[in-house]
């Protein structure tokens, strides 16, 4: 299937029918964790057509991470917490990327080629920035301002999920633990959930965070300060209702118990 041209870069991508770049979900959440989830959907925008890509490669992890929205769901209600959604595929444009990095829009995805991002122009690298980034980014922004001005803390806890098998490689880790330069929550979660048997838990594994390739990190917690963890659950782990439940149930326990530990 031949992609789509797209939108003129001076009309809207979003139409009045689509979904906006983010969801809610906990709005009246009453703890200080607030969860974000950068690649919760494998949906793109009516005006992209599917990016020249075929319906079964958008079904894979290359689009987005798969089971995280459902986990995500879980573990708000578990922990309280306030959660944002981001609606759109990462091969739209990926929200845990700065918008001028060449993976923002990627035209290859792990072995798959985009052809709807080949060759993106400036403008319209930027419509999908102003729709879908820029919403979803300034939405996390005014919460924790929020939280900011009347006094109440936040812990923030950005949440994705991986694939398995990357290249024909196999991941041996279940879940793992991100940090950048502040590991304050990370430590002792980590070392929270390497004390839950019969399961191995990656250090900056199965991906080490940095300020190229986490922007939630270093924009949001890192930025104001906050408490932290980046964490990225296994995808055949929570690919149905029993494993997400678990694991949402793990995660909340082991997150409060390391809050706990510096006096949340």
């Amino acid at each position: 299937m031949p992609p789509s041209r797209g939108p003129n870069p001076s009309e809207r991508l979003l139409a009045d029918d689509e979904p906006p770049a983010f969801e809610i979900y906990g709005a009246d959440a009453r703890s200080p964790y607030v969860i974000a989830c950068d690649h919760a959907s494998r949906r793109i925008p009516r005006a992209l057509g599917l990016l020249g890509v075929p319906e079964s490669e958008l079904e894979r992890h290359i689009a987005w991470d798969i089971g995280v929205a459902e986990l995500g769901r879980k573990l708000a209600d578990k922990l309280d917490a306030w959660l944002i959604l981001q609606n759109y595929s990462r091969l739209v444009i990926d929200c845990n990327r700065r918008p001028e990095r060449p993976d923002s829009s990627p035209a290859q995805s792990e072995d798959t080629p985009i052809p709807g991002n080949f060759e993106l122009s400036r403008e319209a690298a930027a419509l999908r920035a102003r729709e879908i980034f820029e919403p979803y980014h300034a939405r996390i922004e005014a919460e924790l301002d929020a939280r900011a001005a009347r006094g109440a803390p936040a812990i923030m806890i950005l949440l994705h999920t991986f694939t398995p098998v990357f290249r024909g490689v196999e991941r041996r880790w279940h879940a793992g633990v991100l940090y950048h330069r502040d590991a304050r929550l990370a430590e002792p979660l980590l070392a929270a959930l390497r004390r839950e048997a019969g399961f191995e838990i990656g250090d900056n594994q199965p991906y080490a965070a940095t300020a190229l390739s986490d922007y939630g990190i270093v924009e949001h917690a890192e930025r104001h300060g906050l408490v932290h963890a980046e964490l990225e659950v296994r995808q055949d782990l929570v690919s149905d209702l029993e494993g997400q439940a678990a694991w949402a149930e793990r995660l909340a326990r082991l997150i409060a118990s390391s809050a706990r530990e510096l006096g949340f």
